[in-house]
């Protein structure tokens, strides 16, 4: 049997939670979002993600992903600290995997450049909005967070893998999905589409960095 049909398993986890989230079922929810991750790692570590030094960073920013995963379950400013500080710390983790990879640069990835200023547009408002809520120490590591996840979506492009590029590129659309719902403007079906774009992001980089 070949062994990417284990990719079957984080699928049929994500499609459980995407339900659970479309139906606003936090009992299901509160078991299956972590449970995407975790399958997630599974299949890194199956596919010989512990083989390299690019495979081991993976693994060190799927498991912060997971932190925050948990961190996140809970709506609470300190909760939400929590799951801000990991993801950080997690996207610094996927910088060094994607350098690890070469970064060879290939023409294409230059068009990278551009999804972080469209990002930085659409989430213009954020930074502001949470000086507002809770001063600098809201806001501070807010800041710190974009310049991170704007780092990590150009090292992705640069890696020459198209996967991990658009992973990243998915990745960070969630992050900046989340940002606006919470600190702008309520979003129609933000809970929802941040997930599935998240997910999908993880399971793309992962894919990529493995395949690459």
């Amino acid at each position: 049997m070949p062994v990417e049909l284990i990719w079957i398993l984080p699928a049929g986890c994500a499609l459980v939670d995407w339900h659970a989230v479309a139906r606003d079922d936090r009992r299901t929810e509160v078991w299956a979002k972590p449970l995407v991750l975790i399958s997630v790692i599974v299949v890194a570590l199956t596919l010989g993600a512990t083989d390299d030094t690019a495979g081991r960073w993976l693994l060190v920013a799927l498991v912060l992903g997971l932190v925050g995963d948990i961190a996140l379950l809970s709506e609470s400013m300190l909760r939400f600290q929590v799951g801000l500080g990991a993801f950080l710390i997690g996207h610094l983790a996927y910088l060094a995997c994607f350098a690890t990879l070469g970064l060879p640069a290939p023409q294409w990835s230059w068009a990278g450049l551009i999804v972080p200023v469209v990002t930085l547009i659409a989430i213009r408002g954020v930074v502001p909005s949470a000086h507002r809520l809770g001063g600098t120490r809201v806001s501070g590591p807010v800041t710190v967070y974009v310049a991170v996840i704007a780092a990590m979506l150009v090292g992705a492009w640069f890696t020459g893998e198209p996967l991990v590029a658009i992973g990243a590129t998915v990745f960070v659309a969630s992050d900046a999905i989340l940002a606006v719902n919470r600190f702008v403007r309520p979003l129609p079906g933000a809970r929802l589409s941040l997930i599935v774009t998240y997910q999908l992001g993880q399971a793309l980089i992962t894919a990529g960095v493995l395949g690459g």
